[in-house]
């Protein structure tokens, strides 16, 4: 059994210690907002925060895990900041299929808590994950409007 604390919650989980986060997430504790994408930690659409820290939980073996606090999609609006990024996320439309934007605004929150006014070179630097629908400018809008 692996102690971990998930949205601020306590959860036992009897898993492989090498399991990737991800699947813990989806497939044991049913938080299914954070997506698989490619597996490989390339797409970000499994983006969640280790101690408020954008990380890719497709590669995050169970094990590793440790005392870090995990925060999902799920959890994002209890947090200010959070909070602000998905009124923003909203108010500008930005998904279109709507896939890979849990993850995108999983590390547009983490980029706005170490960067509250982040130029648009830290913004094109932070938000690496990919979208096939092509929502890049929409997204950049809506982190400098959760800046604002």
């Amino acid at each position: 059994m692996v102690s971990l604390t998930i949205n601020g919650l306590q959860y036992a989980v009897d898993a492989e210690p090498e399991t990737p986060l991800l699947f813990v997430l989806r497939d044991t504790l049913g938080l299914t907002g954070t997506k698989y994408g490619c597996g490989i930690a390339q797409c970000g659409a499994c983006t969640v925060h280790l101690d408020g820290q954008a990380t890719r939980s497709c590669q995050v073996p169970l094990e590793s895990v440790g005392t870090q606090a995990v925060t999902t999609i799920e959890a994002i609006e209890q947090d200010a900041i959070g909070r602000k990024v998905v009124e923003a996320w909203v108010a500008l439309q930005v998904p279109q299929c709507g896939y890979c934007q849990s993850g995108q605004v999983m590390a547009a929150a983490a980029l706005l808590k170490q960067t509250p006014r982040p130029t648009d070179g830290d913004i094109a630097d932070a938000m690496t994950n990919l979208c096939r629908c092509g929502t890049y400018n929409a997204i950049a809008a809506a982190v400098r409007q959760a800046a604002a």
